[in-house]
C-alpha cells in the first residue's frame, strides 16, 4: 500500500506567511458556492447536509430554513443568523438551543420570546420581561398585526 504524504512541517513558518495562508484558505472556503449532500435546497450556497432550505448560506444539517446564514442543526427558521440547534425562530441572531424566538439576539435555552436579548433558560418573555403564557400570546397577536409591513 502506498503511504500518504507526510503533512507539511510548519516549524519555521513566519507569522506573516501563516496569516497569508490562513486568509487564502478562508477566502477559498467563503467563495465556494457548492452545497454538499443537500436535498431539495433552492438557491442556497455553501450548505452541507441540509434538506428543503431556501435562499440560505453556510448552513449545516438544517432543515426547512429560509433566508438564514451560518446556522447549524436548525429547523424551520427564517431570516436568522448564527443559530445552533434552534427551531421555529424568526429574525434571530447568535442564539442556541432555542425555539419560537422572534427578533431576539444572544439567547440560550429559551422558548417563546419576542424582542429579547441575552436571556438564558427563559420562556414567555417580551423585551426581556416575563409574562404568563396566555398574556404572552395575546400581546404577540396584537403586536404582530401592528408590526406587519
Amino acid at each position: 500500500m502506498p503511504r500518504e504524504p507526510a503533512p507539511e512541517v510548519l516549524l519555521e513558518i513566519s507569522a506573516e506567511e501563516f496569516e497569508a495562508r490562513y486568509r487564502k484558505l478562508l477566502g477559498a472556503f467563503e467563495s465556494n458556492p457548492d452545497n454538499d449532500r443537500c436535498v431539495q435546497c433552492t438557491a442556497c450556497r455553501g450548505c452541507s447536509q441540509c434538506t428543503f432550505c431556501r435562499h440560505s448560506q453556510r448552513l449545516i444539517r438544517c432543515h426547512y430554513c429560509v433566508e438564514c446564514e451560518g446556522c447549524t442543526d436548525c429547523s424551520h427558521c427564517q431570516a436568522c443568523r448564527g443559530l445552533l440547534s434552534c427551531q421555529h425562530c424568526t429574525d434571530t441572531v447568535d442564539s442556541s438551543s432555542c425555539s419560537y424566538l422572534v427578533r431576539c439576539a444572544n439567547m440560550t435555552h429559551c422558548t417563546y420570546c419576542l424582542g429579547c436579548v441575552g436571556l438564558s433558560h427563559k420562556d414567555f418573555h417580551i423585551l426581556n420581561q416575563p409574562y404568563d403564557r396566555s398574556t404572552y400570546f395575546e400581546i404577540c397577536r396584537r403586536l404582530s398585526r401592528a408590526l406587519e409591513p
